[in-house]
């Protein structure tokens, strides 16, 4: 549940929003072509989601997301059961409008990109001052003049692009509003073990529930479910061999929210229990 929502406008669109939800929500959204946005989460935790991404984010951390389609998980952290994030949005149309005595090169760029649609951008004393401003301007809004808003609006393009310490930050600055071409096998492939369910990944493909059932079945000769399951079960007794992880990490991290859950799902296609497997094959 959305708890506030505050916005600041530049040019007619949306520069920053402030946004606090009651925790846990999910959320998922289509970005335009023509928008992207840094997001700064002030309070609580997000697991956000791309079309082969995902990304976990905590407070006083930062991502950076370009055009694509998106799923986002909002949850609570201890006992804080709200989200706060600050967002920065990039709209083509105004940055043409604020640079047209020369764009910057990531606005010139065309060629195809394949690279990552969203990248975590490692906060600094520079970011969180940065940060730190945008919220006066919530608490002072007569102090954002256009401006100053262009000015912020500069000053952010500016620490993104010159981060030292993540070349996928730079690269995704690069390419900010280059489309990327990705195939319907990518995305499934990338989200065999991700937190989301059928619908959530229909909207990742950019189909209804229907029309992405439809289309599973006739690449993969089975249903989403089944599919899912049989991969997440193959990649545990993989990770059983060749890891010393515990059994509990193993099940979270292939996507089994409890150790029963997989117990009972792997007998099923092994015969035998994770452990027992394990030990079966230790001296293999």
């Amino acid at each position: 549940m959305i708890v506030d929502f505050k916005s600041i406008a530049l040019l007619g669109k949306p520069l920053f929003t402030w946004t606090v939800v009651q925790t846990p929500m999910s959320l998922t959204a289509a970005m335009p072509k023509d928008e992207a946005c840094f997001a700064y989460v002030l309070e609580g935790e997000c697991f956000t989601y791309s079309e082969t991404e995902n990304l976990k984010i905590k407070t006083k951390e930062a991502f950076l997301a370009k055009c694509g389609n998106y799923t986002t998980k909002l949850k609570a952290v201890d006992s804080v059961t709200r989200y706060s994030t600050i967002v920065v949005h990039f709209h083509l149309e105004v940055l043409q409008k604020i640079y047209a005595q020369g764009l910057p090169a990531f606005l010139t760029k065309k060629e195809a990109f394949r690279g990552a649609n969203t990248a975590k951008v490692a906060s600094n004393e520079l970011i969180e001052h940065y940060i730190n401003n945008i919220q006066l301007y919530f608490k002072y809004p007569r102090l954002a003049t256009e401006d100053v808003l262009i000015l912020k609006l500069k000053e952010i393009i500016l620490l993104l692009t010159q981060t030292q310490n993540s070349p996928q930050v730079l690269t995704l600055m690069q390419n900010l509003f280059s489309e990327r071409t990705i195939e319907f096998k990518e995305i499934i492939e990338g989200h065999i073990c991700s937190d989301l369910t059928i619908k959530e990944l229909a909207q990742l493909t950019n189909r209804s529930l229907s029309s992405f059932k439809k289309a599973f079945k006739n690449i993969y000769r089975d249903t989403p479910a089944s599919y899912r399951i049989t991969k997440r079960i193959e990649k545990v007794a993989n990770l059983l061999l060749l890891s010393d992880e515990a059994i509990t990490t193993i099940a979270y991290d292939c996507g089994f929210k409890t150790v029963a859950h997989l117990s009972r799902v792997f007998k099923r296609h092994y015969g035998t229990s994770p452990s027992q497997y394990r030990l079966d094959h230790s001296d293999k």
